[in-house]
């Protein structure tokens, strides 16, 4: 089985409460930010990018605090945009899906229902259409008729030791990565769980499509790694004090390394 290098590179970050985080609120008081990761996988089967982030503009209009471009952030792990082959759409959230327009040979592959999701009578209502921006479904949607979208439903393989898991909650079609390394499987969770505490806790985010998709997939999310510590989730500042920096990056944590001992 191949493995694969995998890299959580943080590009932005913004301040939270605790009370952000859980749906229901949270009694305590307290600080609890949100860091916003893309993860590069590096094998000999090819280079992966999962999820494209945001640009200067999106980062101004959402008030978060952009701390490079997350294209421009592969440079220094030796990786162009015309290297990326392949790039996951987790889902179309404006924070995973834009900058599309800078990735000029990959091919994107998303879920049959989150397209759906983001096209459809849903998106009739702000609630469930704030996290989009029309400008990156616009744009998957141009990459389309392109030829440059790959469909998937459900679970699917992308490549020999990379597999895309079908989890939604968070948004109808939202898709986990499970990707194979030195260490074993790790699963890339995205917006499956924001933080260790959601899926730790059994506590959802607040942000949600299907509440019991969301809590059942917190299940399949350890079911598919080789342990607990082998779930990464999407948000959390943790992942960066828990596993090895590359090359002593404040930015860029080694996933398919060990975490370091608490």
């Amino acid at each position: 089985m191949p493995e694969y290098e995998v890299y959580a590179i943080r590009y932005a970050r913004m301040p939270r409460q605790r009370r952000d985080n859980f749906l229901g609120g949270d009694p305590h008081d307290g600080d609890m930010p949100m860091d916003f990761f893309v993860w590069l996988l590096r094998g000999a089967e090819g280079i992966v990018l999962v999820d494209t982030g945001f640009n200067a503009e999106m980062a101004r209009r959402r008030r978060r605090e952009l701390i490079h471009c997350p294209i421009e952030a592969l440079a220094p792990l030796g990786v162009r945009p015309e290297d990326v082959q392949h790039v996951v759409l987790t889902h179309l959230h404006y924070d995973h899906a834009g900058n599309l327009d800078r990735l000029p040979r990959a091919r994107f592959h998303v879920q049959d229902a989150e397209m759906e999701y983001a096209t459809g009578r849903c998106m009739c209502f702000e609630p469930l259409r704030h996290a989009y921006a029309a400008e990156d479904v616009v744009a998957l949607v141009r990459r389309v008729y392109e030829d440059r979208v790959v469909f998937h439903d459900g679970d699917s393989a992308l490549l020999p030791g990379i597999e895309l898991l079908k989890i939604g909650g968070h948004t109808k079609g939202l898709q986990a990565v499970r990707v194979h390394t030195a260490r074993g499987w790790v699963v890339l969770a995205s917006d499956a769980s924001h933080y260790y505490e959601n899926m730790g806790a059994g506590r959802p985010f607040p942000i949600v499509y299907n509440t019991a998709e969301m809590i059942s997939g917190y299940a399949r999310l350890l079911g598919a790694a080789q342990s607990r510590a082998h779930v990464v989730p999407g948000h959390d500042p943790e992942v960066l004090e828990r596993y090895p920096r590359w090359r002593e990056s404040p930015h860029v944590a080694a996933l398919h390394l060990p975490p370091r001992e608490p």
